[in-house]
C-alpha cells in the first residue's frame, strides 16, 4: 500500500560535519581476539575519539611461525578500516607478533594501505610506557610458552632494559589467554612483581591499578600501553589515574 503514500524530497541537503567524530583510531586485531575491542571501548572511545576495528585471520597455537604468518594480512586489514579515509592512528593488537615480525615491518605493511598514519604496536608502546614511568630494571609476565617468550626477552633487552625476572604461563591458545581470570592475573603479577604484563588477549589492563597498589610499582600492560599512546596521539592528555600510573604520564619521544 506504500505506493499511495506521498514521499517528498527535502528542499535542501543536510549540512555535513567533516567527520562524525574528531579523531579516528583503527585497530587491527586477531580473528580470535576477545579483549582488545572491550579495552579500547572502555579506555579510548569517547564523544571525540572513534575506534574502528578490522579483524585478520589467525590460527592457533601461538608459535613464532603462526605469528609471523599474519604479516601479509596487515595491509588488507588496514585497508578495510574506513577505506579512502584518513586515520589518526592504527594499532596492531598482537604483542608477540609485533616482536616476531618487527615494529618497523608492521608499520611498513600498514603504510601500504594507510600512508603516513602513526602506527602503534604493543611492544613499542610498552617500551615508551616503561620509559615514561622511569623503569630501567623490569620483570615480565607473559601467558606464552618459553619458546614464544624468548623473542620478547631479546626485544626488551635489546632496548636497554635490564630484565630482573621473566615468568611465562605456558599457554598456546590466545582464546585461553583471554579467559585467565583477572584475580589470577593479579596473583601471578604480585608473585613476579611484574611491571610489564605482555599480551593483548590478557585482561590485565583492567587490574593494572590494583596490581600497582599491591606491589608499589608502576604496571604496564599491552593494552594499557597502546591505549595510552593512542590517546596521546589523538591529543587527549587528561590524566586518568584510575586506570594506572601510566595514564598520568605524557608521551615521551620515540
Amino acid at each position: 500500500m506504500s505506493e499511495h503514500i506521498d514521499i517528498k524530497t527535502a528542499s535542501r541537503r543536510p549540512r555535513l560535519d567533516d567527520r562524525p567524530l574528531g579523531k579516528r583510531v583503527g585497530l587491527i586485531i586477531l580473528a580470535t581476539d576477545h579483549t582488545t575491542e572491550v579495552d579500547f571501548a572502555r579506555m579510548v572511545a569517547s564523544e571525540r575519539i572513534g575506534v574502528y576495528v578490522s579483524r585478520i585471520h589467525y590460527a592457533n597455537p601461538v608459535t613464532p611461525e603462526n605469528l609471523r604468518a599474519m604479516q601479509p594480512s596487515l595491509t588488507t586489514g588496514a585497508a578495510l578500516i574506513l577505506p579512502e579515509e584518513e586515520l589518526d592512528a592504527v594499532m596492531y593488537s598482537c604483542t608477540s607478533a609485533s616482536v616476531v615480525i618487527g615494529d618497523d615491518e608492521v608499520a611498513a605493511a600498514i603504510h601500504k594501505a594507510k600512508p603516513g598514519v602513526p602506527v602503534v604496536t604493543p611492544t613499542a608502546a610498552a617500551a615508551r610506557g616503561l620509559r615514561a614511568v622511569g623503569a630501567r630494571h623490569i620483570s615480565v609476565l607473559t601467558p606464552y610458552t618459553p619458546m614464544t617468550s624468548r623473542p620478547m626477552a631479546s626485544y626488551f633487552a635489546g632496548l636497554g632494559f635490564a630484565i630482573d625476572r621473566f615468568t611465562c604461563l605456558g599457554l598456546t591458545d590466545d582464546r585461553e589467554m583471554a579467559r585467565i581470570a583477572p584475580d589470577e592475573i593479579v596473583k601471578f603479577a604480585i608473585e613476579a612483581t611484574d611491571p610489564f604484563i605482555s599480551c593483548t588477549a590478557v585482561r590485565a589492563a583492567g587490574v593494572a591499578a590494583e596490581i600497582e597498589r599491591a606491589i608499589g610499582k608502576p604496571v604496564i600492560t599491552s593494552n594499557l600501553a597502546t591505549a595510552w599512546q593512542c590517546l596521546r596521539i589523538c591529543g587527549d592528555v587528561a590524566p586518568k589515574p584510575v586506570l594506572g600510573r601510566l595514564m598520568t604520564q605524557q608521551l615521551p619521544e620515540a
